[in-house]
């Protein structure tokens, strides 16, 4: 993705380009930068920047439009929203004809037209059909964000800032793992903490103020009263969280929390891993960046938890994540998060 974004910055653009995947976010920003290197100004772009769908067009219709010279432009921009849902002929040999119109302008685009072709995520054997499977040489993929501390690291040092540990901990916590939000809201952030001279740093109490979290009742605090094996406090941030988020919802980020928690306890209590070197243990836990700073944490709630507890722990999450998902029956999402917090701590 550095390389695709450092070739369009550059105006070495691509006749063609299939981004494909959900993160619809970080498709339309590259869009966005194809379009400004297309055109030396917003006049020309916006005259020649066509919008189309694909449930309107089929893969033929697509050639055709593509293949038309611009008429105030050396080159005009075609973006095909939704171009996974692409309009298929009336019959197999129509849809035979248009494949191969769609193949053959493929091997020798037109030099006038930059095609963008948005596809949310396509199942493997269908992305394996045509007419997607004639677009492999163009397609870049835009995954699931994975690692959302290390991309809203990124994105930080992009604008010039850097995150303090406890704020990306927290930041992360309760940030929704998509480009769309952890973007907004680190926009959000630097808009607030730019009204203070010093440092460009993201501090915790930018997060707790901008992201919305209560600094006494947030799934951080809630770790640190979980690994004090601290009862009453652990249920009461809980069932605050609850209030605030929505029973179901505000449980359901709670059991995905704890979950990474004790996952990354059991794997620290496990003797060939306390051997290790820091930096090592971090990128276990997947911990990157500043967020290795946390590892020192982990290592002491591992005595507060055996190997034994670790795992009923676990098997307690996972009994209470089938049951919000309905897979196990149970009463309401309180008596669900009181009986979790016993299983964990009492």
């Amino acid at each position: 993705m550095e390389t695709l974004k450092k070739n369009i910055l550059a105006g070495k653009l691509s006749p063609v380009y299939f981004f494909h995947g959900p993160e619809s976010y970080l498709k339309e920003e590259f869009t966005a930068l194809i379009r400004t290197a297309a055109f030396p100004s917003e006049e020309e772009a916006a005259c020649n920047t066509h919008v189309i769908y694909g449930p309107d067009i089929t893969p033929g219709d697509l050639v055709a439009r593509a293949s038309e010279y611009p008429m105030f432009s050396p080159k005009q921009l075609i973006i095909v929203r939704q171009f996974e849902k692409i309009k298929k002929p009336p019959s197999k040999d129509l849809q035979k004809q248009h494949d191969l119109k769609l193949a053959g302008y493929m091997n020798s685009p037109a030099e006038f037209t930059i095609l963008v072709l948005d596809a949310d995520q396509l199942e493997k054997k269908d992305a394996e059909k045509k007419p997607f499977s004639t677009l492999k040489p163009f397609r870049h993929d835009f995954p699931l964000i994975k690692t959302p501390d290390l991309f809203a690291t990124q994105r930080a040092r992009e604008a010039g800032w850097e995150f303090e540990p406890d704020a990306l901990k927290a930041f992360t916590a309760y940030i929704q793992p998509s480009s769309r939000e952890i973007c907004q809201e680190i926009e959000k952030m630097i808009t607030y903490a730019s009204s203070r001279s010093g440092e460009k740093n993201i501090t915790a109490a930018d997060v707790y103020e901008c992201v919305g979290i209560s600094k006494t009742y947030n799934v951080f605090e809630l770790e640190k009263a979980v690994a004090a094996r601290n009862l009453r406090l652990s249920s009461g941030i809980s069932l605050m969280i609850m209030d605030r988020e929505g029973q179901k919802e505000g449980l359901g980020n709670i059991v995905r929390y704890l979950t990474t928690f004790f996952i990354r306890v059991w794997k620290l209590s496990q003797p060939e891993v306390r051997g290790m070197a820091q930096s090592d243990m971090a990128k276990l836990l997947g911990m990157y960046g500043k967020q290795e700073y946390f590892v020192k944490n982990y290592l002491a709630y591992t005595r507060s938890f055996s190997p034994s507890q670790t795992s009923q722990a676990l098997l307690a999450l996972k009994d209470t994540d089938a049951s919000l998902k309905g897979l196990l029956p149970y009463g309401d999402e309180k008596f669900l998060l009181l009986r979790l917090m016993q299983q964990l701590i009492g």
